[in-house]
């Protein structure tokens, strides 16, 4: 599992399908811990109007025998700039090709999506159960209040 973006120049990708996920071995392999992606800035298109749309995510997992890089994660992430999906489709995809690519003990994500149309939309999606024996903090997005 030799990474192909760490260490190296990079560009985005220019779509979420084109882009290459990183995994390397877990250096904790046989230890339950958790793993907490917060991606804050998310993006993505409107495939209705080609509007951008705009999130917080926050991805946990628990690693099996891989962890996913990083810098790659970050790369296919922001392909989703110029990619038009509904939220749904964004945020169970990504949670999905994770678990399929990386394999881990666990792995949920939550989209905490801004309004569109004045309603928000959370979504969120697991593999699983949570293992009982991890830490598993809440996600700690507040849902959407506008000015009330």
């Amino acid at each position: 599992m030799t990474p192909i973006h760490l260490g190296q120049a990079s560009s985005l990708p220019a779509s979420p399908e084109a882009a290459v996920l990183d995994y390397v071995t877990n250096p904790r392999a046989g230890t339950r811990y958790l793993v907490r992606f917060a991606v804050p800035e998310f993006t993505s298109l409107c495939p209705v109007t080609g509007q951008p749309d705009f999130a917080h995510l926050v991805i946990d997992y628990v690693p099996g025998d891989s962890i996913v890089e990083s810098k790659s994660l970050k790369l296919f992430l922001g392909a989703f700039r110029n990619h038009a999906a509904f939220h749904e489709d964004c945020t169970v995809g990504i949670g999905q090709r994770l678990a399929d690519e990386m394999a881990p003990v666990w792995l949920r994500i939550g989209g905490y999506w801004y309004p569109r149309g004045g309603i928000p939309i959370d979504v969120f999606w697991q593999t699983g159960v949570p293992p009982a024996d991890v830490w598993i903090p809440e996600q700690g997005v507040p849902s959407y209040r506008g000015r009330g």
